[in-house]
């Protein structure tokens, strides 16, 4: 009986590793996929739509990402069960799918046993974080949060901005960038604006 079954709706933005899921899934005999998005958008419609027990979703998808989507599918319906499903295993990427609400975060190469688990789990209201996913977590709220000024000036950094041109761009003093790099440079615990760069990117503060 279809009633029986815990129904889910997969999105993600890549056809191939989407339909790949979907195919997996459909094959559990008390499991069954009842809609499939590409968007973040797509997500928070067809959650309205279908009501499902379980949605898996990807972070970095146009229009509308993971994070956002989540945010706002939470908000709107507080016992949501989400779980996301990505490449990405940079602790701020983690970090803030969980403030928003997700209840599950899995790296797409794992195996389908692992998924399968993840989504009985959340179903019955746990919450499904993998060890090695738990540790980057654990790494994230022993380190010092950067403010909205210091992610400004690191994201600057990444696109290879100078002193100067980072002033320009955000209206302060050079002497004021200067003081926030040392700031962010001291929390992230590196020397250089290279190692701030490569730093911000491997932990998902900063997206090119």
């Amino acid at each position: 009986m279809s009633d029986n079954k815990i129904r889910i709706i997969v999105v993600d933005d890549q056809s191939v590793v989407r339909q790949g899921f979907v195919a997996l899934i459909n094959t559990v005999a008390d499991m069954e996929v009842v809609a499939e998005g590409i968007n973040g958008e797509q997500a928070i419609e067809l959650y309205r739509q279908h009501k499902p027990d379980v949605m898996l979703i990807d972070l970095r998808m146009p229009v509308i990402g993971g994070v956002e989507a989540i945010t706002k599918i939470r908000q709107e319906f507080p016992e949501a069960r989400l779980i996301v499903l990505t490449t990405y295993d940079g602790d701020e990427d983690i970090y803030r799918s969980l403030q928003a609400g997700a209840k599950g975060y899995l790296l797409k190469d794992m195996f389908f046993e692992e998924l399968e688990t993840a989504i009985r789990s959340v179903h019955a209201g746990s919450r499904r974080i993998p060890a090695v996913i738990a540790e980057r977590l654990a790494e994230r709220m022993s380190g010092s949060a950067l403010t909205d000024r210091e992610l400004e000036v690191l994201e600057l950094i990444v696109k290879g901005q100078s002193n100067k041109e980072i002033a320009k761009s955000l209206t302060i003093s050079e002497a004021t960038v200067k003081s926030h790099i040392n700031s962010l440079l001291s929390k992230l615990g590196v020397t250089d604006r290279t190692q701030a760069a490569t730093t911000a990117l491997q932990r998902g503060l900063v997206h090119l």
